[in-house]
């Protein structure tokens, strides 16, 4: 696998919220022209307003309450889950053949990258995150023993460029998981980076540490 500083990414990053339906439209349109290289790949750091998006395995029944929060169905992979302010999303364009060359692209081992770059962004928080195996996303243990959920993953291949990504719980309100069974897992609670450490760490760090444990 190539060191992934070697290769042209642009990395983008919005300081407001930007909502979904904008996103999802450069995506599409980014992933195409990566595609045909017209544009480079990028990464794109950002938040979004209240809204739930539903992964092409998305129960009707994983919908507990209906709100006045807007409801997407998108074709990345997984279930329901919930964006809003304090969450950062990070939108990976990436070409897999070019992130994997010279070896062959695979999706698997790109989705265990993801994992484990979350993990690095944690860990210089001094947060232990975890992947639990049959569960989607990285977790965390509180002092009880409890594990719950601190960043969401969803990936969706077109053509060996990935989108969609990865959503970490810097400090959201966390009520909007409330109304949802977050990514079909019942038996799990959700948390954050602020919930485990308090209000007042210092989460303007989070966009720099994400891009040097990516490189």
């Amino acid at each position: 696998m190539q060191k992934k500083s070697n290769y042209n990414i642009e990395w983008r990053v919005s300081e407001e919220p930007v909502h979904f339906e904008e996103a999802l439209e450069f995506m599409k349109n980014r992933v195409e022209e990566i595609v045909v290289e017209a544009q480079p790949q990028t990464i794109w750091m950002l938040e979004h307003h209240p809204v739930y998006t539903a992964g092409v395995s998305a129960k009707d029944s994983d919908l507990l309450v209906k709100t006045d929060i807007p409801i997407f169905q998108t074709n990345r992979g997984g279930k329901y889950t919930y964006h809003c302010p304090g969450m950062k999303i990070i939108y990976v364009m990436l070409d897999l053949k070019k992130f994997f060359a010279p070896e062959k692209p695979d999706v698997a081992r790109f989705v265990e990258f993801l994992e484990n770059w979350v993990i690095a962004i944690l860990v210089e928080f001094g947060i232990k995150g975890e992947i639990k195996k049959g569960r989607v996303g990285i977790w965390v243990t509180d002092e009880k023993g409890s594990e719950k959920k601190i960043a969401a993953l969803g990936i969706k291949i077109r053509k060996w460029v990935s989108y969609h990504g990865i959503a970490i719980n810097v400090n959201p309100d966390l009520a909007g998981f409330n109304n949802i069974v977050p990514c079909g897992i019942k038996e799990f609670g959700v948390t954050s980076m602020a919930e485990i450490l308090g209000k007042n760490f210092d989460a303007k760090k989070i966009d720099e540490v994400i891009k040097k444990k990516f490189c």
